[in-house]
């Protein structure tokens, strides 16, 4: 077992891997009106395939951690990366149904699976600061999940989107085949993980605060991905292009931010940070709920992207603090709740705007924010305890 590796290496292979998924997760929502007209899909068949991405994300999501702690990195992310290769590649050549939702399953396996493991092995490699490691991460997350819209907008003037889609495969089984190269530290659990390993994560008070306070954040920020454009079109009546690019501010908040938190912020305690970005995110609420036009909203929607940037970091190098030989299994435990928590948020919310109206969408995010605030008090607390 080779014991030498290069942190540099293995942080720069990562952030391909975060950018890949970054690309996946907002890919399908770009090709679906392509994907409509080529499949003769109506608006229930489209949904069904939206639905499969997540279910598959949540697998990956569950599956990485055991096996990263039990075999190590370097397998997991290539194979990782070659499921998301197939995936895409299906999703540009296939004229078959089934096919067609097999390639979303896998790219979503695929990506759950590349998501939580660059993160557990980027707060493996870092002896100090696992949040601003972790942010300057997620800073090439925003990168792909912003790149990808535009540069399908570009090049689709000269490039039909299966092409497009296809070409993106092709970075995927270049990651796979960095991942097979680049050496990547031991496992941590090469005799296996036992269930009392497992029993001592369940019966863990603080985990259990991170994983909710996660579960509440993801449902924040899918809150925002999912709903903003409609908010906005019918709230204010901004136009439908209009509102996209209010979105893609938020992006640009989140990622500018979580740049900021790797490099000048680095330095800043855990919980200085996360209640600074508590404040940013109640400034940015109020002025997006107040808002009339298009101006205001987008400023704030960038002051929530900026706000809400901080929070996946910190709790992620909490959790890799608390459990250093046993980060994948830990990942594991707290990303699948915290994709169940955007999942049953966003249901709730459907049925909250079907049947009340989208103007209560302000209502959720201020209960969100709420929510988050208590559960941190709650950690930091039980963190000054445990010290």
């Amino acid at each position: 077992m080779n014991l030498t590796y290069s942190r540099k290496l293995i942080f720069w292979s990562a952030c391909l891997g975060m950018l890949l998924f970054g690309i996946g997760l907002i890919l399908l929502g770009a090709v679906l009106p392509d994907l409509r007209i080529r499949h003769s899909l109506d608006a229930v068949e489209a949904g069904a395939l939206l639905s499969i991405l997540p279910i598959g994300t949540i697998a990956g999501s569950l599956l990485f951690g055991p096996v990263g702690d039990r075999y190590g990195y370097r397998i997991l992310l290539a194979t990782s990366a070659l499921l998301m290769f197939a995936g895409f590649e299906g999703l540009a050549f296939t004229h078959t149904a089934w096919v067609l939702t097999v390639s979303v399953f896998l790219f979503g396996l695929g990506g759950g699976a590349i998501n939580g493991a660059t993160n557990a092995v980027v707060a493996d490699i870092s002896t100090n600061g696992k949040g601003a490691d972790l942010s300057l991460l997620g800073v090439f997350f925003g990168i792909g999940a912003l790149g990808m819209p535009l540069l399908l907008s570009v090049l689709k003037k000269s490039f039909d989107f299966q092409a497009i889609v296809s070409a993106t495969g092709f970075l995927a089984l270049a990651a796979a085949v960095i991942y097979i190269i680049v050496s990547f530290p031991p496992a941590k659990q090469a005799e296996g993980i036992s269930i009392k390993q497992v029993g001592m994560l369940l019966k863990d008070t603080t985990l259990l605060l991170v994983a909710f306070f996660l579960f509440f954040q993801s449902a924040f920020e899918g809150l925002v991905n999912n709903w903003t454009t409609t908010y906005l079109m019918e709230s204010i009546s901004a136009p439908q292009e209009a509102a996209l690019m209010g979105l893609s501010i938020y992006v640009a908040g989140m990622t500018v931010m979580r740049l900021l938190i790797g490099s000048v912020l680095r330095h800043l305690p855990e919980k200085t940070l996360l209640y600074m970005s508590f404040a940013i995110t109640m400034a940015a609420l109020i002025l997006f709920r107040l808002s009339s036009t298009m101006i205001p909203a987008a400023a704030g929607l960038f002051l929530l992207g900026t706000g809400l940037a901080a929070s996946f970091p910190t709790m992620l190098g909490i959790v890799g603090n608390r459990y250093p030989h046993l980060s994948g299994t830990a990942f594991s435990f707290v990303l699948v709740i915290a994709l169940m928590g955007n999942m049953v948020v966003n249901y709730s919310m459907g049925l909250v705007a079907e049947n009340f109206g989208i103007r209560h969408l302000t209502s959720f995010t201020f209960a969100e924010l709420a929510i988050l605030v208590i559960l941190a008090t709650a950690i930091f607390r039980r963190l000054n305890l445990n010290k």
